[in-house]
């Protein structure tokens, strides 16, 4: 999810409380499903359990160092010419459409919101954010204090929306199914309580991923309809306008290579990552990389045009990341570097653009060049 330059840190109240809080409402989870817990289901708990969970608790999770406390670094805190960059997008929607609507979806720091305020001014009249935690709430709407009645924050997604839709690193904290395919049947992967301890448990299934491949026996992947159903209701609200979200991930094809075979579950605590979600539960981050092919079809399915897809540094080229740098210092040159570089953020970072209502003419900036749609 969305990964603050400076971002002040609270009290998160007691550690030791929290973890074993959470530990106790994932115990009864496990419990009340008759002693097996869908993964799904255990990743929200451990994500949004209120008070609890990882991004409904007061630890702070967003900084550019592990020493300021902080889990991880996302775009927008990295450098502000990403959200500048961004903006540029926005605002050439905006023009098309005659909108002064934005919505941003997971906001994080504000950092983000802030660069698009910013550099847009008076083009965006409106700028709504909707964040499941309460704790990034408040710090957002310190942030974005400056911006007055501008900014509001929603509990629900409206009833219908025309203008630019936002979610950067948003899709991959949505919870995913695991699955498991032992060379001869596939099992869907959950948590129970065993020997003290929080443990893997199988269970055979219908489920399967979306592409008929050849997996290697001991494959463990995931399948993502949480990220598509959000897709599918997002295409419900939207009535005219562009949405965009920026996302580490691949096409399908992609995704369940053989290689990948063990999955693209991580987890991010101290700007290190591991992949072992049922230890400090509550206390790191949990995601999976996007299926951009599934995203695609949900919303294809849902009326939605598929109207860009290409890797972050194209997109921040296209929308004038170079001739932002002519006025950064050397220093803000080598943060900005980063977000397009290949083996950095530039390439396992992708954008995928979305829409209804733009006219057949209407070409996003970011897409001009280096569009991938035809690999979805």
């Amino acid at each position: 999810m969305a990964r603050s330059h400076d971002e002040t840190s609270s009290d998160p109240g007691e550690p030791d409380s929290v973890a074993s809080g959470l530990l106790a409402v994932v115990r009864q989870a496990i419990a009340d499903a008759g002693g097996w817990l869908p993964f799904d289901r255990f990743m929200a708990l451990a994500l949004y359990q209120p008070g609890l969970g990882y991004y409904a608790n007061g630890s702070r999770k967003f900084g550019s160092m592990p020493g300021s406390g902080s889990d991880f670094v996302t775009a927008p805190e990295l450098s502000p010419l990403f959200g500048r960059a961004l903006a540029a997008q926005v605002g050439q929607a905006l023009a098309a459409g005659g909108w002064g609507a934005v919505l941003e979806f997971g906001a994080g720091s504000g950092a983000l919101a802030e660069a698009v305020l910013d550099t847009l001014g008076d083009a965006v009249t409106d700028y709504a954010i909707v964040d499941l935690s309460g704790v990034l709430r408040q710090r957002q709407q310190q942030r974005l204090a400056r911006f007055g009645p501008r900014v509001r924050w929603l509990d629900a997604l409206p009833d219908g929306f025309r203008g630019v839709v936002l979610g950067n690193e948003v899709l991959d904290a949505m919870p995913v199914q695991l699955l498991h395919f032992d060379g001869e049947q596939w099992c869907e992967r959950g948590v129970v309580w065993h020997a003290g301890a929080l443990a893997w448990a199988d269970r055979p299934t219908t489920l399967r991923p979306p592409l008929d491949a050849p997996f290697v026996p001991g494959t463990t992947t995931e399948i993502h309809p949480q990220a598509e159903a959000f897709i599918r209701t997002l295409a419900g609200v939207l009535q005219q306008g562009l949405a965009l979200f920026i996302d580490y991930g691949f096409p399908e094809a992609e995704y369940y290579l053989p290689q990948r075979h063990g999955g693209t579950l991580m987890c991010h605590q101290a700007h290190r990552a591991d992949g072992n979600p049922l230890a400090d539960v509550g206390a790191k981050d949990i995601t999976a990389h996007i299926n951009f092919t599934g995203i695609a079809l949900a919303a294809q399915d849902a009326g939605l045009d598929v109207l860009g897809y290409t890797s972050q540094g194209h997109f921040l080229i296209n929308c004038g990341l170079v001739v932002l740098l002519d006025d950064a210092t050397l220093q803000q040159r080598a943060a900005a570097q980063k977000l397009v570089t290949e083996h950095e953020m530039g390439e396992l970072f992708k954008v995928i653009a979305l829409g209804r209502g733009l006219g057949e003419g209407f070409l996003p900036l970011g897409f001009v060049r280096g569009d991938r749609m035809h690999r979805l």
